[in-house]
């Protein structure tokens, strides 16, 4: 597709699909259009759960996306098993705490991931995290 249009005038958040009750209620694919109106409007083929829509679409309310470099989203690629999970890297350790469990002290880390958040960070068992990432432990 040569070029590629925008809505003009439509939030970003309902665009992007952020808000799903907006985007699951009307916009479960793409529209066919039954018949032109004229030279820059159609009629939509519209699902009878959609009646109360108004079926006219104006071509006018389009308009040509300019290629913004900022828009590229880089991105890692994932490494997927064959049972279709990844496995998360280790970035850094945060914190350190000692928990006592009846006679037995439990040394835990929290650790931050990799494309996760500092509030996102989980609390580990420092020996296994050893066992895994020995690199990060060295002192």
């Amino acid at each position: 597709m040569s070029e590629i249009v925008r809505l003009h005038r439509v939030l970003v958040s309902i665009v992007s699909n952020k808000d799903a009750r907006f985007t699951s209620k009307f916009w479960k694919g793409l529209q066919a259009a039954m018949e032109r109106i004229g030279p820059v409007a159609y009629r939509l083929a519209l699902s009878p759960s959609l009646s109360i829509v108004h079926d006219v679409f104006h071509v006018s309310m389009l308009r040509k996306y300019m290629t913004d470099p900022s828009h590229v989203v880089d991105y890692e690629p994932l490494e997927i098993d064959k049972n279709l999970s990844y496995s998360e890297k280790l970035v850094e350790v945060l914190a350190r705490e000692v928990k006592m469990l009846r006679n037995r002290e439990i040394s835990l880390v929290k650790v931050l991931w990799w494309n996760h958040k500092a509030k996102e960070a989980t609390w580990e068992r420092e020996d296994g995290m050893r066992a895994r990432y020995p690199e990060l432990f060295e002192e």
